[in-house]
């Protein structure tokens, strides 16, 4: 059985000051429609507020978490709010500075992460536009170039002429004045010759009205690049805007709020997996609530970048060898150094153990399936930083680590930049994997680099790995077998996979998620021969399915617990391919192997149980 999840922080108390801030904001609200105040507060600066973050002390009163924090709480409190009005609307009766409200960590955690995704969607959609825009800007310019060489190429066309005509004499110009009386014999030449004259008249004419309009053409091309380049501009600075917005919002989470960030989507694993999540996300928990009940909140990651430059109540985290780490830094609690993180960083790192369990599917971002590089670039983009999706170009975009510098939160590289992970401490990391099929706990792999997100990216891209010799594939994957293999993943048995854990092929019905990927390409091939989308009957099926399935047709159905379709790795198939014969089986015969599709014998004509419509992934014992 999966283990448990584990159980909330202890709740924090409103302090009276935040309870004043939200009674005045629900007060506010309440006489919306009524006279305005006469001018709203001006915001702050960005670069003046990047100043501030520097000047940040270690300890930060309610007061200096900013507006942010107080519209959370209202949002996080949405459930509470009933009983929570009577509370503050009442007459205050406790003391200055007590406790007043009891502020739900989890409430506030599921409004954090609820921005912080709007947030990322938002983002996404900005970097498509700017794509978008690029792309214009590249026509543009090419049009320009193209309108620019037609410029120069009737620019030539009209000089070359207007020299002819300047080297000609009189009567190369004006053949006509060639016309004497006493040689009547020669009138038809001259008419001739005047003639041609006239015809390249008219074309060096036209040689200067096409340059007219191609210099007129090439004036409106280059109109067209600036307000392409505008546009660029534009949705670049909307989406470093919105960036921006999301490590604000990093910033006034809070310790205690991050780690409840942490368990929020989950997904229980198996056995020993279940196991090693478990006691990482534990780990992560026990270090945010050491911080939070010492009052510690940790700082922007520009305030930790110089370690010879920190906040108050902060000192350089040093090294095994004594060097100082950059990026990181040391606080005391109690009479012993702890290490505090940036914001950012604990917001990645919650981020992704809070997609633990959830399966891996190659070439996805999220938000309910990943691949390693696309695990890693979505919990950094919940941070504040934008990332390459593949694991190689994370390895080039950001900042390498000595192997002793190590800190929670590096990304660590390996299989010769194919793999990439989260390090969570402990010699563990977090990532997607194509080996287990999900999102998981492991240990560190011998070949790890490391590189470090919050640090100034590098002035040129980082030197490539060296070629793995592990023989594993992207994210992982296990090379393929030279035979059979069981189709047992994931660690779960038969029938008990959490369909959160599966992708979804059509309504009611999930796969394994490379299954699931083969089976949208077999039915895009599919849609394009027959002009119908594939016909699906079954796909996983539960340990119940199973048993109610035996039931109902003990002679057709496996016994429960051995079908395929218990590992989320089979189909059954209608509208034609479910009858020997037809033409759409035919075509599954013939096609579907190249999705990784088979018949197996067993379901063939001829064989132990024919089943034509039965399909499954892969060969299997």
């Amino acid at each position: 059985m999966p283990a448990p999840r584990t159980s909330a922080p202890p709740r924090r108390e409103l302090t009276a000051r935040e309870a004043e801030a939200l009674r005045a904001l629900l007060a506010a609200r309440a006489g919306a429609s009524g006279p305005r105040p006469a001018a709203p507060r001006r915001k702050t600066p960005a670069k003046k507020r990047r100043k501030a973050a520097r000047r940040r002390p270690a300890v930060r009163t309610p007061r200096e978490r900013g507006p942010w924090r107080t519209r959370l709480l209202v949002v996080g409190l949405a459930t509470l709010l009933v009983p929570v009005l009577t509370v503050l609307l009442a007459p205050a009766t406790s003391a200055p500075g007590s406790a007043t409200v009891a502020a739900d960590p989890a409430s506030l955690a599921l409004a954090a992460r609820s921005t912080l995704l709007q947030d990322a969607d938002a983002y996404r959609r900005l970097q498509a536009e700017v794509t978008a825009r690029r792309a214009e800007l590249q026509a543009a310019v090419e049009a320009e170039r193209a309108a620019r060489d037609a410029v120069a190429a009737e620019q030539v066309t009209v000089g070359s002429a207007a020299a002819d005509l300047y080297r000609a004499s009189a009567v190369g110009r004006m053949p006509v004045l060639g016309l004497e009386a006493t040689t009547p014999g020669t009138a038809p030449d001259v008419l001739y010759a005047q003639a041609l004259a006239d015809r390249a008249a008219g074309e060096r004419e036209a040689a200067v009205v096409r340059a007219e309009r191609a210099t007129a053409a090439a004036r409106v091309a280059a109109e067209r690049v600036t307000a392409a380049q505008d546009a660029v501009d534009a949705a670049a600075a909307q989406a470093r805007t919105v960036l921006a917005g999301v490590r604000d919002t990093v910033d006034a989470l809070g310790p205690a709020v991050a780690a409840q960030l942490a368990a929020l989507d989950t997904v229980p694993a198996a056995g020993a997996q279940q196991e090693r999540n478990t006691a990482a996300l534990q780990r992560w928990q026990a270090s945010l609530a050491e911080l939070a009940s010492a009052g510690i909140e940790p700082p922007p990651a520009a305030a930790l970048a110089d370690p010879a430059s920190l906040p108050d109540g902060f000192s350089p985290a040093l090294d095994a060898a004594g060097q100082p780490v950059p990026g990181v830094a040391w606080a005391v609690v109690g009479n012993r150094p702890v290490t505090v993180l940036p914001a950012e960083t604990v917001a990645a790192v919650s981020s992704a153990l809070s997609r633990l369990g959830r399966p891996y599917s190659a070439g996805a971002t999220g938000p309910d399936a990943f691949d390693c590089g696309g695990l890693t670039a979505s919990a950094w983009l919940l941070a504040g930083y934008d990332l390459p999706a593949t694991a190689a170009g994370q390895w080039a975009a950001a900042a390498v680590v000595p192997a002793s510098q190590l800190q929670v939160g590096d990304l660590v590289v390996s299989d010769g930049g194919a793999d990439v992970a989260l390090y969570v401490g402990e010699g563990q990391v977090v990532g997607a994997s194509a080996a287990t099929y999900q999102v998981g706990v492991r240990p560190l792999p011998g070949d790890a680099r490391a590189v470090r997100v919050t640090l100034p990216a590098p002035a040129t891209p980082n030197a490539p790995l060296p070629p793995s010799a592990s023989g594993r594939g992207a994210c992982g994957a296990l090379p393929a077998p030279a035979g059979p293999v069981s189709p047992a993943w994931g660690g779960w048995s038969n029938g008990r996979i959490p369909a959160e854990a599966l992708c979804p092929v059509a309504r009611g019905h999930a796969l394994r998620c490379d299954a699931a990927a083969g089976y949208a390409a077999l039915g895009r091939a599919y849609a394009a021969a027959f002009g119908s989308p594939l016909c699906i009957t079954d796909s996983y099926r539960s340990m119940a399915a199973q048993a109610d399935a035996f039931r109902r047709k003990p002679a057709l159905a496996a016994v429960p617990g051995t079908s395929n379709h218990g590992w989320a790795l089979a189909v059954d198939l209608c509208g034609g391919i479910n009858v020997a014969g037809t033409p759409q089986w035919t075509w599954m015969t013939e096609h579907a192997g190249q999705f990784g599709f088979v018949n197996p014998d067993w379901a063939r004509p001829g064989g132990e149980k024919p089943e034509p419509w039965h399909w499954e992934f892969g060969h299997f014992l």
